[in-house]
């Protein structure tokens, strides 16, 4: 069944095709720059989309043909991030979206053409696989305007690039290409242009068709590696453990004996 909500006026969409979710930065006109509001309905969307429309992964994507994302809307700082006050008002919200795709219960696949900078890249980062096409460039301009990265948003980018390549990044603010970032881990495929959502597809599809509870486990057990947080470790395993007594595996195990594709339902 196919599902769509709009919110931000229209700038951020949601899309939910079976057990495939996918979220749009659609402000095309301005390179895919994220407004406050638009920062503040991301994490909207990425409830609705697994929480309310059974989304089992979700694709998070640019607008038209172009960009991903070219990150904050720099037009709204002289009102917005004015001064300290302002600006943690709206840092939280930058913080709030980043959490919400790092700690999704479902995988998030984040599919970047074009630029990817900023705030765009902080929601890349944030993503648990990125895919890019060959054409695709990112950068962290922050310093060059005079402001600092938000202190949590760079644990995601040393976690995906490494440590040297995140001091690269944030010291300089110059733009890398796709294929530095491939190097350092960051993507997990380069595609040619035209490649990139059948290639996105692909990967959400596969994803989709596996248990969810499984996803869910896996996920929580690599973010409590990762953090090393026991409090984590113990929810995986215990979600893990759950899975064992699952109609799922039940489902799972009837699969492969009978030599056919599984069916799961989250249970």
């Amino acid at each position: 069944m196919k599902q769509s909500n709009t919110l931000a006026n229209g700038f951020i969409k949601a899309f939910v095709d079976g057990a495939k979710g996918l979220l749009v930065i659609d402000n095309p006109q301005r390179k895919n720059a994220i407004t406050a509001a638009m920062w503040r309905a991301i994490p909207d969307a990425i409830h609705w989309l697994h929480a309310e429309a059974g989304a089992r992964v979700i694709v998070l994507a640019g607008g038209g043909q172009a960009d991903f994302s070219a990150g904050a809307d720099i037009s709204e700082f002289t009102e917005l991030r004015k001064d300290a006050a302002t600006a943690r008002i709206y840092e939280a919200s930058n913080s709030r979206a980043f959490a919400t795709i790092r700690e999704a219960p479902v995988p998030v696949i984040a599919a970047v053409r074009g630029i990817c900078y900023g705030g765009g890249f902080g929601l890349a980062a944030a993503a648990d696989l990125r895919l890019a096409s060959a054409e695709a460039v990112f950068a962290v301009p922050a310093a060059k305007l005079g402001l600092a990265y938000p202190a949590d948003a760079v644990q995601d980018f040393v976690r995906g690039l490494g440590s040297q390549l995140t001091r690269k990044a944030l010291f300089t603010g110059a733009p890398l290409k796709a294929e530095e970032l491939m190097g350092a881990g960051f993507l997990c495929e380069i595609t040619a242009t035209a490649d990139l959502e059948t290639r996105t597809d692909i990967l959400a599809e596969a994803i989709a068709a596996n248990a969810p509870l499984s996803l869910r486990a896996s996920k929580l057990a690599l973010r409590a590696v990762e953090l090393g947080d026991d409090d984590l470790l113990r929810e995986a395993e215990i979600i893990g453990a759950s899975t064992f007594e699952s109609a799922d595996y039940r489902e799972g195990r009837a699969a492969f004996a009978e030599r056919r594709r599984p069916v799961f339902t989250g249970r």
